[in-house]
């Protein structure tokens, strides 16, 4: 992960990897979305066999994250009988190939559509989707407002940021910590980025002096979590969610304070980026970095022990449950409702790390790697 609809993807992360080989891409500017559909199978709602219409329409093709999550919908199309159509974004922040994918699902009288919105854009287009009768379920994170859906299927980020915060407390075993904080961004609020900030303080005992912004709490004072203990907020860096982004905040924190030796990362590639500066300063092994995503090749950072932990996030997992949910809605049965206490349907995460401290519940790399996306 996971990730703010235009913003948002770059919150999750793996989600900014390069395409792995064998992805296919779209040609030609003439193209309006990178689209496929099931082998042999009709894309109308009523057609091959009474097969209901979905479409599954991705920020982009060019992500190990989405890939994972157009392949587990696939999986689950033909186990549901449902004709199954993919599009996505050329790029992402490609609203218009979405509206266009979103007014296509309206014209063969599909039945739902699942999306990761490329931005605001796209929300007359899915407001005229649910008002033509199409059943809305936004993946991963939802639509600025919510209501733009009918349902959110998504990763609790908060969340995913308190099991990293829990873990960093514990294992700190009452030493100071002396924090660095490795953003999304530091000129826009994205979601994504406020909840997994937040919910890393939270986990540490940190009061984040703010429910909406990064960066407004106290920069010293005392951690609650663990055993507690002193700490000191070194920086909040922006990382783009990049390799790139995550050294060069990496750096800059540095040079502010040297002394750091827990870092949290919005997600892996800027998790990666830290640890390639650490690396060059020689100071790898005296920093713990914690990350969030779950992908397999995140998974091995924890077995090398490049992070100190990685809270696990199912992209596959929420594409697959939306194509069965609106697979058993177009046949009569009841709609999705979201989990209890929360404002949407909880996909769930997990923390993956090497050993467990303070008896706080992990699974191991290999345990997490059973439901890993990407190579």
């Amino acid at each position: 992960m996971n990730s703010s609809t235009s913003q948002a993807s770059s919150r999750r992360s793996r989600r900014i990897r390069a395409a792995a080989t064998g992805i296919s891409v779209c040609l030609g500017a003439t193209l309006a979305a990178c689209g496929s559909s099931d082998a042999g199978s009709s894309s109308s709602a009523s057609g091959g066999g009474g097969k209901a219409g979905v479409s599954l329409i991705l920020k982009t093709l060019t992500n190990p994250y989405f890939v994972s999550m157009e392949k587990d919908a696939k999986t689950q199309a033909a186990k549901d009988n449902v004709s199954l159509t993919v599009a996505a974004g050329n790029t992402d922040g490609d609203t218009q190939t979405q509206i266009t994918a979103i007014d296509n699902a309206i014209s063969r009288g599909d039945k739902g559509i699942l999306i990761t919105t490329n931005g605001d854009a796209v929300n007359a287009a899915l407001k005229r989707a649910k008002q033509a009768g199409l059943f809305v379920i936004a993946l991963d994170t939802a639509p600025n407002p919510p209501s733009v859906a009918d349902i959110t299927y998504a990763t609790d980020n908060e969340q995913a940021g308190k099991l990293d915060g829990q873990y960093a407390a514990a294992a700190l075993d009452g030493k100071p910590a002396v924090i660095a904080m490795l953003d999304l961004f530091n000129n826009q609020v994205v979601s994504v980025d406020v909840n997994r900030d937040h919910g890393f303080l939270e986990g540490m005992g940190i009061g984040p002096g703010s429910k909406t912004e990064n960066g407004k709490e106290a920069k010293s004072g005392k951690y609650t979590g663990g055993k507690g203990g002193s700490y000191t907020i070194v920086c909040h860096q922006p990382t783009q969610g990049a390799i790139d982004g995550g050294r060069t905040a990496m750096e800059n924190c540095l040079s502010a304070n040297p002394d750091i030796n827990v870092v949290y990362a919005i997600n892996e590639p800027a998790g990666e980026g830290a640890y390639n500066a650490l690396k060059a300063a020689g100071k790898e092994k005296s920093v713990a970095i914690y990350a969030i995503d779950g992908s397999c090749a995140g998974l091995k950072n924890v077995t090398s022990g490049e992070f100190a932990a990685d809270a696990v996030q199912y992209p596959g997992r929420m594409a697959a449950l939306g194509v069965s949910s609106i697979a058993k809605l177009a046949r009569g049965g009841s709609k999705p409702s979201v989990t209890n206490g929360k404002s949407f349907y909880d996909t769930g995460t997990a923390l993956a790390a090497a050993k467990s401290v303070g008896g706080l519940k992990v699974q191991s790399p290999s345990q997490a790697a059973s439901a890993c996306w990407g190579s």
